[in-house]
This record gives C-alpha cells, structure tokens and sequence, in this order.
C-alpha cells in the first residue's frame, strides 16, 4: 500500500474535509496547502497525482494522534523519515486508542481472524525474535474494517483479501 492509499481511507473512515486534513497536518507541524493535499489524495493515474513520502505521511499520522489522544506537552513528537507497515499500524493504534480486544473486533468486521498472539508481534521491536512484519494485506484489512467502524453509512461486505 502506498502512503497515498492510507491516507485516502483514513480520510474517509473519519469524513475528513481538506480544512480538516490541512488542519492535521499543521497540529504536527507541516503547513500542508490545500493543493498538496488535494494532489495526495488524487489516483495515481491524475496527472496532478503526487507521491506522498513517508515523512509527511508521520506527520499526518502524528496529527491524527494529535487530534484523536490531545496533544502531550513538551516537545512534538518527531516524524520519522522511513515508514513501514508496522509503524503506521502503531500510530493508528495509538491514536484511537485501541486495545488488542478492540483491533481483533475491527479486523473481525473485514473478516480477518488472527489471535493475539500474532497480533502482538507486530507491535515487537524488529530485534525480536517473535517480531512479525505486518503485510499489506492485513494493514488493507484494518483500514477497511476501521472503515466499517467508524463510519456510519457503510455496511460490512464480503471481503475477498482475507
């Protein structure tokens, strides 16, 4: 999954407008314009299609913490310069304050069963032996599920990635 596509659902589990998604941007310190962030939502067949790198993708993810948990006080919290699968999984776990009961029912709703026990290892250190890296289908999974729980107009569908 490209940051663009993570983005794009996030936007719409939680119906975010452009003032909105600038807004996020700006809580974690990045003056997105309203331009950025139309051309980061595009498809990447737009030709105003613009890839998103992973520093402002942390940067959104860490204003979506931002606004979802309050800021802390203190320093900001840093983006980080490379992204993967697991660190995005832990900022959105992070910032809706999910426990491991309330992401297995998420995934439950995208029809995706994993135990706890592989759910933890996504959330070890990488140095871990039990560390798990967290695919793209199960990231889609999530996404989608969160989708079907935050959103109150969409109803779950048979989903064929699981």
């Amino acid at each position: 999954m490209t940051n663009n596509d993570i983005l794009r659902q996030i936007r719409f589990a939680f119906d975010y407008n452009d003032d909105k998604m600038m807004e996020l941007f700006a809580s974690a310190g990045l003056e997105a314009t309203r331009s950025e962030v139309c051309n980061w939502l595009k498809k990447e067949e737009d030709e105003l299609y613009v890839k998103m790198v992973d520093k402002e993708m942390a940067t959104f993810l860490n204003g979506f913490i931002n606004e979802k948990r309050g800021k802390k006080e203190g320093a900001p919290m840093r983006p980080e310069d490379n992204l993967n699968n697991n660190i995005i999984f832990r900022k959105l776990k992070i910032a809706l304050n999910l426990n491991d009961v309330d992401i297995l029912d998420i995934l439950d709703l995208a029809n995706m069963r994993v135990s706890k026990h592989e759910l933890s290892a996504f959330f070890r250190k990488p140095t871990q032996r039990q560390y798990r890296k967290c695919n793209d289908q199960f990231l889609r999974n999530f996404l989608y599920g969160m989708q079907l729980k935050y959103r109150s107009d969409m109803k779950p569908t048979k989903n064929t990635d699981s």
